[in-house]
């Protein structure tokens, strides 16, 4: 009953047909393979971009590389955003189906979401959509902590992880890493078998600086710092060749000038429409239900689907199959794609934030190089020295559920992508 309410929900929240796959195990067989399963640590370095580690200012996280598994590249989910792939990452969903389109979203009955509203981030009804891997697993016996996760704040389905923090900017690197080693060092019976840890700094460079500055090389080596106190915790709690350890990004970073911005109020009427999300990927839905706003959108939807310099524009209804989305009600009805290097915004934004607009951006098409997030993986289940073709995020999921031993829940997975990281008998 319950694995058929999920698949109802799935179905309700994405409006899509084929929107996953479900993967089972017997009790028996899940018991069987969690009693021996090491621990299993998910990290997450934001906007690690995939080439970042031939700068060779991460040494330990090299170290790992060398000695474990690395991908080419991890190729993310589309939109190239922060909390969409990082819920895509523990559901195995793409954003369309698990209900997190954008870091800003608009929903009929919820209202509006964004990262700064605590309320809407910790709603659990917003990530309704998804069954995020700690629920999975708390449902079978294991516990779960978090250091900073997107969906972890919200209570999904009744459940959260077990340890968890809200987010706090201010928590330093090496305090998330001490608190990740306070859980490992709780007695057996409280101990998590799956955590989490999140670092940002690379982002906030990024973001502030751009890529290809001395700013994000000194994140990279903060950041690096914070990883070599984390294994070297791990050896002296004997755990570094025992515990499982998967380090990840979220999506890369481009450089993006200033002078390089669509004045989208040029184009639009502002007052003719509902804007949900400016940036890369804007978002714009008709201003009510009225007859004259539906006409009035319409032809703004005919003008911007016509060629335009330095972004793209389509109706939900015809973004290109590849990227995934467009079928999910929370999506607008509009849609235009910065090109890589631009971003879009208004004449009045620019002129309010002088000197604060970010030059470095991420969510453009995730085909791009640009946006290829890093993938490296270390431990007793996975080969040693493999390099491996690059794969969708989206695949993590299932690698995880087959390394705690837990059956995957609906998802849009194909563990057949990854098994070949793992050495042969752990797969």
């Amino acid at each position: 009953m319950k694995i058929l309410f999920r698949a109802l929900l799935c179905t309700l929240v994405a409006f899509s047909a084929g929107c996953a796959t479900q993967q089972t195990a017997t009790p028996a067989s899940v018991a069987a393979t969690t009693s021996q399963s090491a621990p299993l640590l998910l990290i997450s370095i934001d906007a690690y971009r995939y080439d970042y580690l031939e700068r060779g200012l991460s040494p330990t996280l090299a170290m790992l590389a060398d000695n474990g598994v690395r991908a080419a590249s991890m190729q993310p989910s589309f939109p190239s955003l922060t909390f969409p792939n990082h819920y895509t990452i523990v559901t195995g969903l793409r954003p369309d189906h698990h209900g997190i389109v954008n870091n800003t979203m608009f929903d009929s009955v919820l209202g509006k979401f964004s990262l700064s509203n605590r309320q809407a981030v910790s709603d659990g009804r917003w990530w309704a959509g998804g069954t995020p891997i700690w629920e999975t697993a708390d449902a079978h016996g294991l516990r779960t902590a978090t250091m900073f996760w997107p969906g972890a704040e919200a209570n999904i389905h009744g459940h959260q992880p077990d340890e968890w923090m809200p987010y706090d900017g201010k928590v330093t690197p090496d305090q998330r890493v001490d608190k990740v080693l306070a859980w490992l060092d709780l007695p057996a019976s409280r101990r998590p078998a799956f955590l989490t840890l999140y670092f940002d700094a690379v982002d906030h460079a990024g973001h502030k600086y751009g890529p290809d500055t001395p700013q994000v090389d000194d994140a990279l080596r903060e950041t690096d710092a914070a990883m070599t106190r984390l294994v070297q915790g791990l050896r002296q709690r004997g755990l570094f060749d025992k515990i499982n350890l998967i380090v990840l990004s979220d999506h890369g970073m481009a450089g993006t000038p200033l002078q390089n911005s669509v004045l989208i109020d040029q184009l639009i009427p502002q007052d003719q429409v509902q804007t949900v999300s400016m940036g890369i990927l804007a978002g714009f839905n008709p201003k009510d239900g009225s007859a004259k706003a539906a006409s009035a959108f319409a032809a703004i939807e005919h003008q911007l689907e016509q060629p335009q310099q330095h972004m793209r524009c389509w109706d939900k209804t015809r973004v290109p199959a590849r990227l995934h989305y467009g079928g999910n009600p929370r999506v607008p009805q509009l849609l235009c794609l910065a090109n890589v290097g631009w971003r879009i915004t208004t004449t009045d934004y620019l002129a309010s934030h002088k000197g604060d607009v970010s030059i470095g951006e991420h969510g453009y098409d995730n085909a791009d190089p640009l946006m290829q997030a890093l993938f490296v993986a270390h431990g007793p289940a996975f080969r040693v020295g493999a390099k491996v073709p690059a794969f969708p995020n989206v695949d993590v999921y299932p690698l995880m559920t087959h390394l705690l031993g837990i059956p995957a829940a609906a998802n849009d997975s194909d563990y057949g992508a990854v098994k070949d990281m793992l050495k042969p008998a752990a797969r």
